[in-house]
């Protein structure tokens, strides 16, 4: 079932449905199925989504690979993707087929470990596929250690010690495909068909893109800059 599941992404478009808190569509479900289904009507092979009610509404109208992540903040840690492992529990309840996880060593809420978390969910769920959001090498070789079916570039450039840099990390997405044997997903400020492409040529088993599709209110914001900016 794994395999099934990443040979199905392989070389293609996943899309992620999101809308963070103070965002317009945050808080509305059905719009997010929504954004899920014209993404797929579009071509993608795949959705990352937010929160286990998104998960599952997406999980009624398709049967491609989703990708559920659990956004919680908890006061004792800067870790907020699927923390613990009662986030994961939740989003498999859900429906997802893969499960997204913070990939940094940073310490985690409750005490609880990394390592312990992909152990007890890989015996729990054998089945499901764990993907590793990371932002260095360094975080994407110690997750592949760890056991993790996929590593993802998610963090680069939102963690402190990770290049802040305006676009996508096409050097860690090629040091880490040209490093790991485990498959390795390009995610973070891809905005342009041509970016995605090349990340493809560089190595990415697939390409994760969001806001440059499925957030309106920044998409309107770029050309209304572009606007004002012709206009001074």
């Amino acid at each position: 079932m794994k395999k099934n599941i990443l040979q199905s992404l392989q070389k293609k478009l996943i899309v992620s449905c999101q809308a963070n808190e103070g965002e317009p569509l945050h808080g509305y479900p059905r719009i997010c199925q929504a954004l899920a289904e014209a993404a797929i009507t579009g071509g993608a092979a795949g959705i990352r989504a937010n929160y286990p009610e998104n998960v599952s509404l997406i999980r009624e109208i398709t049967s491609l690979p989703v990708i559920g992540i659990y956004k919680k903040i908890y006061k004792e840690s800067e870790v907020f993707i699927t923390p613990t492992l009662q986030e994961v529990d939740s989003l498999v309840e859900a429906g997802a087929d893969i499960i997204a996880l913070d990939g940094t060593k940073r310490p985690r809420p409750q005490k609880q470990t990394l390592s312990d978390i992909i152990k007890k969910g890989k015996e729990q769920y054998p089945d499901l596929c764990f993907m590793a959001d990371v932002s260095t090498e360094e975080e994407g070789k110690y997750c592949h250690d760890l056991g993790f079916d996929i590593i993802a570039t998610t963090l680069s450039g939102y963690t402190p010690y990770s290049p802040q840099i305006s676009g996508p990390d096409f050097k860690l997405v090629a040091r880490l495909a040209n490093r790991l044997s485990t498959p390795v997903i390009a995610e973070g400020r891809i905005s342009k068909p041509e970016e995605a492409r090349i990340m493809l040529e560089i190595g990415a088993w697939s390409v994760v893109v969001g806001g440059a599709i499925t957030r309106p209110h920044t998409i309107t914001q770029k050309f209304a800059s572009a606007l004002t900016a012709q206009s001074l």
